[in-house]
């Protein structure tokens, strides 16, 4: 009797099939693990205040003057908390805080940067601060710009650091490339796209998410490259920042011009020329509309401000007035 063969094929097949199959389950582990340490970092060191606006999370860290950092798209208290720490180390009592729809603070049914901005000012309420520097990043700018039209007298300072912001056009900007729109429309809304673009293709995430240049990334300090990554790994958990990226879209779309003339605080705006969102001619504009304010462009290093780090740090510490013997 003859025994059963089986053609050559078939097992190559099976066996494709298999490593296959086991690098899948591998990779969805490996991205399991990866998020869930995302959401412990998350909510480990924040607070919920119970403000007459609503829920707000926040975290804060050292004593001194009060500075609020309003965190960009993608961000939350944790993004703050990230940049303000050599502020805390230095004499100021930085308060970060998530904004409507990140992380642990709800999106209320009016989300506007107006409300947002008097949110901004209920969680200074909350907090016993009766006046505060505010610095706003990227999305961040819009409720920190109408903070300080809303609350001049609550307004010590203002800060504009990349930001989302009305520029008059003669035309409209040139639409993102397709694998742009991918990253924004589809990568951005699901984790596990998110996670498997930035570990098949960093640079990717770099060029869209972060609108920077990799080859500026490239040439950065150690340091500098350092601090790339954890921005990028900083945006996981995408699920819980769902609700606040799609808002700011909303917001972006809308855009309108402010009554700048209205801010009296000392203010200073900081852009890139090479920012891949455009901000350098809005964050201009914004400055010569604001009486006073200090426009401060740098040629290179994108939406992040790669290499520039530490000077941003100096020139928002020249702003607060630091004046001490060790600054920034």
């Amino acid at each position: 009797m003859k025994s059963a063969t089986h053609p050559p094929g078939r097992y190559i097949l099976a066996a494709i099939g298999g490593a296959a199959a086991l690098a899948l389950g591998l990779g969805y582990a490996w991205f399991a693990r990866d998020v869930e340490l995302a959401t412990q970092r998350v909510r480990q060191v924040s607070r919920i205040a119970a403000t007459a606006c609503g829920p707000v999370e926040y975290a804060e860290m050292g004593t001194g003057p009060a500075v609020l950092l309003v965190h960009g798209a993608g961000g939350g208290f944790d993004q703050g908390m990230e940049f303000g720490a050599e502020l805390a180390r230095h004499g100021y009592r930085v308060i970060a805080m998530s904004r409507f729809g990140y992380l642990r603070t709800p999106l209320p049914e009016d989300a506007t940067p107006e409300a947002q901005a008097d949110a901004h000012a209920c969680l200074l309420d909350a907090l016993g601060i009766r006046r505060a520097a505010i610095a706003g990043v990227s999305a961040g700018a819009p409720s920190s710009l109408q903070f300080a039209i809303r609350h001049p007298e609550r307004t010590s300072a203002l800060a504009l650091l990349v930001p989302l912001a009305y520029v008059p056009r003669e035309s409209p900007p040139a639409p993102p490339s397709r694998l742009a729109r991918f990253m924004y429309e589809r990568a951005i809304r699901s984790d596990f796209l998110y996670w498997l673009a930035l570990r098949v293709a960093p640079g990717l995430v770099v060029n869209t998410i972060l609108a920077t240049p990799p080859q500026v990334v490239a040439r950065a300090s150690t340091d500098e490259r350092e601090r790339v990554e954890a921005l990028m790994e900083h945006i996981l958990p995408l699920g819980l920042r769902q609700a606040g990226l799609l808002n700011d879209a909303r917001v972006a779309q809308t855009l309108g011009p402010y009554p700048l003339e209205k801010i009296s605080a000392p203010t200073l705006v900081i852009s890139l020329a090479d920012d891949l969102y455009g901000t350098f001619e809005s964050a201009r504009y914004t400055a010569s509309q604001i009486r006073g304010a200090r426009f401060i462009g740098y040629e290179h290093g994108g939406h992040v401000w790669v290499g520039h780090y530490s000077a941003v740090l100096h020139e928002l510490a020249s702003l607060l007035g630091s004046g001490k013997e060790n600054p920034l």
